[in-house]
């Protein structure tokens, strides 16, 4: 690689790195003292301060594409301010190709989001909103939980599962069973509990677990009969990884987990839009950078005496969150409509694409 590449790049990595990071801690700061009001006695600023620290990669990840815009912008516009640009063209260099060495940089950030989403995420997300929920910090909690009907032959048995890990740890069950009149005729809690073993049921595996701290009500003709047990046995069909996948929200599963829970959800003949969306959305990422790269290269090249430097920073805030925006309305719409997630996650990274290719070619 050439001094002239290099120079760019440095140039373009510097003001990225300062754009992303300078937004990084704002929003944490801001996030601090948004946190604030809701002290306790039980929920100190220690409290808050750690679950900040743990919601602070998501912030990280959330800024990226931002970050890299705004830093492709300055990064590209000192240059252009310097006239170090008109150099280069008038050198030969074509406007491709410095764009082409401006996206390097951001192929860094690329992997940087990958990365966190994958192996990142999924403990940091879960850990603060353990700290925000007031669970201990050796709980991973989930705020979907997981609900399962087994039919009998007297009837049929509910199970609702507040929060489950990828080892087989559950937080709070509960269970019911109703006759075949749908009358309540037993009810079960429990505090915790965890995997013990496989077995094998009708040609198929079931899965128990050891249920702590049970209470239990009896409902029959003679009464009501309530009654406390130390532990107690659960079996259900589905593997300990899978209730982890069933249990935990989509924002909180790295790549990996959601296509899983992908597969899992065909095999059971069902379909989770709000995943499928965040699988998308996630994998595609990268695209979303790359294309906000070309928008702030297309807002750089032209006359600076028209636009300032500062209006063109300006102009790239605006745009990333119009980005952010369309993002989030297209994940609602999907979410409302039905409409394939896949569809929806690209349209906002084809719609940046598309008018950073339509604005530098009226650059030029």
């Amino acid at each position: 690689m050439g001094i002239l590449p290099r120079y760019v790049i440095r140039s373009a990595l510097l003001a990225m790195v300062g754009a992303v990071v300078g937004l990084w801690l704002l929003q944490m700061v801001f996030a601090y003292l948004s946190e604030l009001e809701n002290l306790s006695d039980t929920y100190t600023f220690v409290h808050a301060l750690q679950f900040i620290l743990y919601r602070s990669p998501y912030f990280l990840v959330q800024f990226i594409p931002t970050g890299a815009l705004l830093g492709a912008v300055i990064g590209l516009g000192l240059l252009a301010g310097n006239s170090e640009l008109v150099v280069m063209r008038a050198g030969g260099v074509s406007i491709y190709r410095i764009i082409g060495w401006t996206m390097l940089p951001a192929f860094l950030f690329v992997l940087v989001s990958l990365g966190i989403n994958q192996f990142i995420l999924p403990i940091t997300n879960q850990k603060a909103s353990a700290i925000a929920g007031h669970v201990a910090d050796t709980k991973l909690i989930s705020v979907q939980g997981y609900w399962t009907v087994n039919s009998q032959d007297d009837g049929m048995d509910i199970t609702y599962i507040s929060y489950a890990d990828n080892t087989g740890k559950l937080g709070q069950t509960k269970r019911y069973h109703l006759d075949n009149h749908a009358n309540l005729t037993h009810a079960l809690t429990a505090q915790t509990g965890e995997y013990q073993h496989t077995y094998q049921s009708k040609n198929q595996d079931g899965y128990t677990w050891r249920l702590n701290n049970v209470s239990q009500i009896t409902i029959d003709g003679a009464g009501v009969v309530r009654e406390h047990q130390d532990s107690s046995q659960l079996a259900l069909s589905i593997a300990p990884t899978d209730v982890h996948l069933l249990t935990t929200d989509a924002d909180d599963l790295s790549l990996s987990d959601l296509y899983a829970h992908q597969r899992l959800m065909r095999e059971q003949g069902g379909r989770s839009l709000r995943h499928e969306l965040a699988f998308w959305q996630k994998l595609l990422s990268p695209f979303a950078v790359l294309s906000l790269v070309l928008v702030a290269s297309s807002f750089v090249f032209g006359s600076l005496r028209s636009q300032g430097l500062g209006i063109r920073v300006v102009m790239a805030l605006l745009t990333g969150l119009l980005f952010s925006y369309l993002t989030d309305l297209s994940g609602f719409v999907a979410l409302a409509s039905g409409i394939s997630p896949l569809v929806m996650a690209i349209l906002p990274i084809l719609v940046s694409a598309l008018f950073g290719m339509w604005f530098l070619q009226r650059r030029q």
